[in-house]
């Protein structure tokens, strides 16, 4: 289990937008806010990251980069960021490979039936890439304003 001050592990995977593909280590020197979440067009989900488009620019001030990762495919993160006019950044780990990596892949239940699936948490990452904090089993509710603060405490 991933801990703050741990290496954070390096990714490569493909983005929406521009980027054919984002890496940890192409962004070093930067620190950056990465959220995880279950799926698309789930409530919890869009309204978290419709939360980080709303405050992207602010993050934009403190000069941290922000990305959403959820399995999704790229097209389901197009038609998602469309739908909800989103401007951050969306990862896709179709794989769960990154989220394995970063212990946010997880045995969940529901109406207590066992499945796996993403546990909704953020990691802030410094520009050095370790991890300056870590938010898992994530409330939506007032978080991005908590994850804001601890980017500009950088």
């Amino acid at each position: 289990m991933l801990e703050p001050s741990d290496k954070a592990p390096d990714f490569n995977l493909p983005c929406t937008g521009d980027s054919a593909e984002v890496s940890l280590a192409n962004l070093r020197g930067k620190p950056i806010v990465l959220f995880f979440y279950p799926r698309d067009n789930t409530p919890g989900c869009t309204k978290e990251s419709i939360g980080f488009s709303n405050k992207l620019q602010a993050f934009a001030v403190a000069e941290v980069l922000v990305f959403g990762i959820s399995k999704d495919s790229l097209k389901k993160h197009d038609n998602f960021i469309a739908k909800h006019e989103l401007t951050t950044p969306l990862l896709s780990d179709a794989n769960s490979t990154m989220c394995e990596d970063y212990g946010t892949w997880k045995e969940k239940t529901l109406y207590g039936k066992k499945h796996w699936g993403i546990e909704r948490s953020t990691f802030l990452i410094d520009a050095e890439g370790r991890i300056a904090r870590i938010w898992r089993k994530v409330k939506v509710e007032g978080h991005v304003d908590e994850v804001l603060a601890a980017a500009q405490a950088l």
